[in-house]
């Protein structure tokens, strides 16, 4: 959420950023405005009538310790303590709107985000590693996790519907093992805590993290509680420390958690509809981090560091792409996305974002630090990435590694947790 004194103060500047993000993005800056004169008139209408009202007081409290008539003066208290409560419901009321307002109105761009429409927009920043080769035409992660037992997609519509995946045998493990090679990796080697958290998430969560109220359409709710199935990990861990003043030297604090992640992909029909890319249900290793202003973006570099690390470790040829206002998320200031090569598909594709979110997601979740010296509490940045999505890292290995006679050749590192399998099929 923006800092309403920023948007007061600095109008135009803040109406441009949101521009950048595409036409009419600060459209409602205007009306927030006019809400927030209106609720700090009436404030000052409701504090005007209480040092009346505190003055009549002291004169009724005056007249009877006199033994003098204060009927005068005790009715005009009255009257006022009427008109002090309307001047403090209207001032609730727009208190309300100007937050609901605000909900609703994303993120600053960062200067270092390139202006653009869309994702053709976006701009690649390096990449990393070869393209395999192949002397056959590659195989898509369908046909070969299929031929070879590790999927089964038909018998999930049965069960589920479109858009969810029975993994099966060696894929429920090469699935498991590049989960638990992923947290290893981030835990052991890149210095974050493991969280294990919740998967179902109440309303106030998901505001903190900006899902809500603009994106609901996207979520999966609970019918009979108010409750909602994450999206990501980023929801649960990010409001680990909602309402919560963190000591200065913990900082920066460093999690990565796995979860399951639920989505409708609602506007997403058509998109990625063969295979395991776009599913209903997910697993992911997701790394959140809270950290001081002035260090995070140098921490978000760290991250995007941290989430390329896996894809190094298993020699994944990919890309880092820098995303364009258009393409930008709702609560990100910048946002780094790692995209892998796909031989199927002969393009690369998004298998984690990185994102800094500056003090958006703080203000929401009201999530603070304070040094030793005391001093009033100061927000934190608020940072994430995939670390990285599972399913898409199954497709890249399967896909990458694939040999002539249909095999998958397992990557060196994940066959510690295979008990020393070499190959699959």
């Amino acid at each position: 959420m923006l800092d309403i004194k920023l948007i007061r103060e600095q109008g135009e500047t803040v109406h441009n950023q949101l521009n950048r993000r595409g036409p009419g993005t600060s459209a409602d800056l205007d009306r927030l405005l006019e809400i927030d004169k209106q609720r700090r008139d009436a404030l000052n209408q409701s504090q005007t009538l209480k040092n009346k009202k505190k003055t009549l007081s002291a004169e009724v409290g005056n007249l009877k310790k006199k033994g003098q008539d204060a009927s005068g003066p005790m009715e005009e208290v009255k009257q006022l303590n009427v008109q002090i409560k309307e001047w403090d419901d209207k001032s609730n009321s727009l208190d309300e709107q100007v937050r609901s307002t605000l909900l609703k109105i994303p993120n600053l761009p960062s200067e270092t985000t390139p202006d653009g429409a869309d994702e053709s927009q976006n701009q690649e920043v390096r990449q990393w590693g070869g393209k395999p080769s192949f002397d056959f035409k590659p195989k898509n992660h369908v046909e070969l996790g299929e031929t070879l037992g590790l999927l089964d997609l038909k018998r999930a519509a049965k069960i589920s519907g479109a858009r969810f995946a029975v993994f099966k045998g060696q894929g429920a493990a090469l699935l498991r093992a590049l989960i638990q090679f992923m947290l290893n990796t981030q835990t052991r080697d890149n210095g974050y805590e493991e969280l294990y958290p919740p998967v179902l998430v109440n309303e106030d969560s998901l505001m903190g993290t900006g899902q809500l109220p603009k994106f609901e359409e996207d979520l999966f709710k609970l019918r009979d509680d108010e409750l909602f199935l994450i999206p990501t990990a980023e929801v649960p861990v990010t409001n680990y420390h909602r309402d919560e003043i963190l000591p200065e030297e913990s900082l920066p604090v460093k999690y990565a958690a796995y979860t399951l992640c639920f989505r409708r992909e609602a506007g997403s029909y058509g998109k990625d509809t063969q295979g395991i890319i776009r599913q209903h249900q997910f697993d992911k290793v997701e790394l959140v981090k809270f950290v001081k202003p002035e260090h995070s973006y140098d921490e978000l570099e760290k991250l995007v560091a941290d989430a390329e690390s896996i894809l190094q470790k298993l020699n994944l040829h990919y890309r880092v792409v820098n995303l364009c206002t258009g393409d930008l998320g709702f609560s990100a200031a910048k946002t780094y996305d790692l995209e892998v090569w796909l031989p199927s598909q002969n393009t690369y594709r998004e298998i984690s974002s990185c994102s800094n979110f500056t003090d958006y997601q703080a203000r929401r979740a009201m999530i603070r630090y304070k040094g030793k010296d005391g001093g009033k509490p100061e927000l934190v940045h608020t940072l994430n990435g995939s670390g990285l999505a599972a399913g898409r890292l199954f497709v890249a290995v399967l896909e990458n590694y694939q040999q002539a006679d249909g095999s998958i050749q397992i990557p060196e590192p994940l066959q510690l947790y295979l008990n020393g399998q070499t190959q699959l099929g």
